[in-house]
């Protein structure tokens, strides 16, 4: 029996990426029993203007809770300075041609760093395709899957799932086997017992 576990986020989301370290720690002690799939979430679709890096909402909720979380657990994090912050569209588009490719957990960790650590406009195709050679991926190969909109209808498709039939309104959130949903930061003894917990009942 395996545990699946959808993890909705989005890129330009902090907390997604502070909740990816105790994530995987759980994962790893739990040695194959939980198949982890990262879903896309966006926190503001297009038209719906994205935050500026400047303003008194990014600035305070990083200085009172972002930065003290981020220091407590050891995490690299800056505030980008890339503004207006970027659509994540485009970004979760690529996310599938990693899939596809191998390179889908790889990818995800890049798109955090990229915005998070290197301050990268991860709404523009050339930053994508560079970030996809640095996990491996061929450019031109990326890139002409990317240009093509190939996965446009499967991407909008991932995101009416998190956003319409699951009803999510927050990330991240973890969903347990299509039908048990964990919104926020979770620590890693917490997913700990909530995936053997799930592991057991499903073994009975």
């Amino acid at each position: 029996m395996t545990l699946n576990v959808q993890v909705f986020s989005d890129y330009v989301c902090p907390y997604c990426f502070l909740a990816e370290g105790p994530l995987n720690e759980a994962v790893a002690e739990l040695e194959g029993e939980v198949e982890v799939e990262w879903m896309p979430f966006e926190l503001r679709p297009a038209p719906t203007p994205t935050l500026e890096p400047d303003g008194d909402y990014l600035q305070s909720g990083w200085r009172d809770s972002v930065y003290p979380m981020a220091e407590q657990m050891g995490v690299h994090i800056v505030l980008p300075k890339v503004s207006p912050q970027p659509y994540t569209r485009l970004a979760f588009e690529g996310a599938l041609v990693a899939r596809d490719r191998g390179k889908a957990d790889q990818y995800n960790h890049r798109m955090f760093t990229a915005f998070f650590q290197d301050e990268l406009d991860i709404g523009v195709a050339d930053v994508l395709g560079d970030c996809a050679v640095e996990i491996g991926l061929d450019k031109q190969d990326f890139r002409e899957a990317l240009d093509s909109g190939v996965y446009s209808k499967e991407c909008e498709q991932q995101l009416i799932l998190g956003r319409d039939v699951m009803g999510i309104n927050s990330v991240p959130t973890f969903v347990l086997n299509s039908r048990i949903g964990i919104p926020g930061m979770v620590p890693k003894e917490t997913l700990l017992s909530v995936f053997r917990e799930q592991l057991t009942a499903a073994a009975e």
